[in-house]
């Protein structure tokens, strides 16, 4: 009896002894038993996209100016997708901190590499829906308000969401991985093989079409504003600022097609970050599926760049757009003043014993 409970304490021993399934090759920590690096990176992310993204859906909701742009609604629907995103990454944070040890490797893994494959193709959507919106609010300016109405816009944000999700749908049938790469789970990493069938599938119905879209969209834009502010320029030198074109305080107007252009740079610079941080990951994407390169190094890397581009929406938006920072500081002033208000409001320690006394009145 004793030498069986002996043998299997040892057997416990050796496989806490054995390091878990780590991709990168450093940071394993022999004390936590845990991949250090890769729960730092994971944990880091996660906090900042959470964070992030909250901060600009409240603002949203603080800044009646920012409902000014029928975009907004695009960029709340990718506010609220890396959101999810953020939140979903604490799945694979608790895989590395042994607690999703009782569940199944494989459902666990295609369930994750599905939410954040889904909810990636929302964000990668609204961009290109929204440079399509900025297209029209340029190209067609007497028509866009028939155009562009709040029922189209929503009807199109839901099927962002539907086609999303329909797109990655076949990867629980066995067609392969969605797309989702640097496996913390090890059955993601050794079992499930990316496809070249599959993957082509993915790229002619998502990656190909998005891109190129805003491609096309945003050259059409800056060729349009650069002539429409020629044209200006022009009028201008030749017959001087009409009167209408003057503001209260004296100084000229600026013209419609510079204020879209410049809402148009903001846009663009998310969709340009967008594409940079992804572009890794997509090449990596394609060149394992066509057997050409493969590291489990490099596909953590690529695909946390990647999924780090949540957090860089938010950023972008905020230094760039200045109704966003308008709201964000009415948001911190309003939080503020909500702390002073309770500060001011709350009991004291002898409350009940004397007289409470405020700077104008005293209560018995």
């Amino acid at each position: 009896m004793m030498n069986s409970s002996l043998d299997l304490l040892e057997l416990e021993l050796l496989n806490l002894s054995g390091p878990p399934f780590c991709l990168l090759d450093v940071g394993y920590s022999q004390i936590l038993n845990t991949c250090l690096l890769e729960v730092a990176i994971i944990l880091l992310l996660t906090v900042l996209i959470i964070s992030g993204n909250l901060v600009v859906i409240f603002v949203f909701h603080c800044a009646p100016l920012l409902q000014h742009h029928t975009t907004s609604a695009f960029i709340q629907t990718m506010a609220y997708a890396d959101l999810l995103v953020g939140v979903s990454c604490l799945i694979p944070s608790l895989s590395l901190l042994h607690h999703l040890k009782g569940l199944d490797e494989e459902l666990t893994c295609k369930v994750f590499g599905y939410m954040v494959s889904v909810l990636k193709s929302v964000s990668m959507a609204s961009l290109a829906c929204v440079s399509v919106d900025r297209y029209m609010a340029i190209t067609r300016p007497l028509s866009y308000a028939t155009l562009a109405t709040p029922c189209r816009i929503r009807a199109c944000i839901l099927l962002i969401w539907v086609y999303s999700a329909l797109v990655f749908l076949p990867s629980f049938f066995g067609w392969g991985k969605p797309g989702y790469h640097g496996d913390v789970v090890e059955w993601c990493a050794v079992e499930w093989e990316t496809r070249p069938l599959f993957t082509s599938f993915i790229v002619v119905l998502l990656y190909a079409p998005a891109a190129m879209t805003v491609c096309f969209t945003y050259v059409n834009i800056f060729r349009i504003c650069r002539q429409h502010t020629r044209e200006i320029s022009e009028r201008r030198a030749r017959f001087g600022p009409q009167e209408g074109s003057l503001g209260q305080d004296g100084q000229p107007q600026h013209a419609p097609a510079c204020t879209d252009k410049r809402y148009a740079m903001v846009l663009f610079r998310i969709t340009s970050v967008f594409y940079l941080l992804w572009l890794p990951y997509i090449l990596y994407f394609l060149l394992e599926s066509a057997d050409i390169y493969s590291h489990p190094a490099a596909s953590f890397i690529t695909t946390w760049l990647a999924i780090s581009n949540s957090f860089f929406n938010c950023l972008i938006y905020s230094l760039s757009n200045s109704a966003f920072r308008k709201g964000l500081k009415r948001l911190c002033l309003f939080c503020v003043q909500r702390v002073d208000s309770k500060k001011s409001f709350s009991p004291s320690p002898g409350y009940g014993q004397g007289p409470i006394c405020t700077r104008s009145t005293c209560h018995v």
